[in-house]
């Protein structure tokens, strides 16, 4: 485990997998990352890598070949992943592709992820270098957990997501394998709000493609506290929790689950990112709270 601190929040990431695992107010003591009950959901906050969700049949197609990918990719739960570098505010992990990775992922990777406390905001900014000679498909986002409700004295039902910008977007159909179906449906309460409540998750997460906003808001009608996600690097976002759970992720990702008729060929998945031979991409989204 490993923390960094300033005036406004302390922060703990796990090398593991480089796990966000805490964010506390100094201020007032509050939790804001899911802690991991392993009777509801034992994750924190993962890191996914190289694909998002489920592939169909638990794999890809790629240049002729076959290769069995886990779900959400190989860097959470990560063992070999390592601290590089630290500083007074910043933590930053690094995990670099092996012989086992290219059984199940063809090409040649670094993967780091930076953690930067700057007042009351939490940057993660994920670099991904090209190693290999060729070039290098892959998606990319975080699973962040966060506590819902924050306080004793709440429920769930005094919680909402508020978007920045007026919506129109309807979530995808998540079927039961995990892959994404031809369906849309409504969920926004009002043109910015989605309200939490028991059953929302009933049928998986919400998936959007196609949001006007780059900023989410969870908010309560009870308390001051705002724990806002940014995800301008990010074209689509996840929204999830087990049923009936104390938390709500809020995910931001490149790239999405297969659909449903997918043929399988990794060059033809919706969302990869193509990046050239030695080429290194950044992206970063920032966990901001109020109080």
């Amino acid at each position: 485990m490993h923390t960094i601190k300033n005036k406004f929040l302390q922060v703990s990431v796990k090398e593991i997998g480089a796990e966000l695992c805490s964010i506390k107010s100094v201020n007032s003591g509050k939790e804001y990352v899911w802690q991991a009950n392993p009777e509801v959901w034992s994750s924190h906050a993962p890191n996914l890598f190289p694909v998002i969700g489920c592939l169909k049949d638990n794999g890809f197609l790629y240049n002729g070949q076959e290769y069995k990918c886990p779900k959400h990719g190989f860097v959470r739960n990560n063992e070999n992943v390592k601290l590089v570098d630290r500083t007074e505010n910043s933590l930053t992990f690094r995990l670099v592709y092996s012989e086992d990775s290219l059984k199940i992922y063809p090409f040649k990777f670094e993967f780091n992820i930076k953690y930067l406390l700057e007042e009351n905001k939490l940057n993660v900014e994920h670099i991904i270098v090209n190693k290999g000679d060729n070039p290098m498909l892959f998606s990319l986002g975080g699973h962040p957990g966060f506590n819902c409700p924050v306080n004793a004295d709440e429920s769930y039902n005094d919680y909402f997501l508020e978007f920045q910008e007026a919506e129109t977007a309807e979530t995808w159909r998540v079927q039961k394998d995990g892959l994404i179906g031809k369906e849309t449906v409504p969920v926004f309460d009002e043109p910015k709000i989605i309200n939490l409540h028991a059953h929302l998750f009933d049928e998986d997460a919400l998936i959007f493609k196609n949001l006007n906003s780059k900023k989410v808001s969870l908010k309560s009608r009870k308390s001051k506290q705002v724990l806002s996600m940014i995800f301008n690097d990010f074209p689509y976002l996840g929204i999830w929790a087990k049923p009936k759970a104390d938390y709500v992720c809020i995910e931001p990702w490149i790239g999405i689950a297969d659909s449903v008729d997918t043929d399988r060929n990794f060059e033809a998945k919706e969302g990869l990112v193509l990046l050239g031979s030695k080429q290194s991409t950044a992206a970063i989204y920032t966990i901001l709270i109020e109080e």
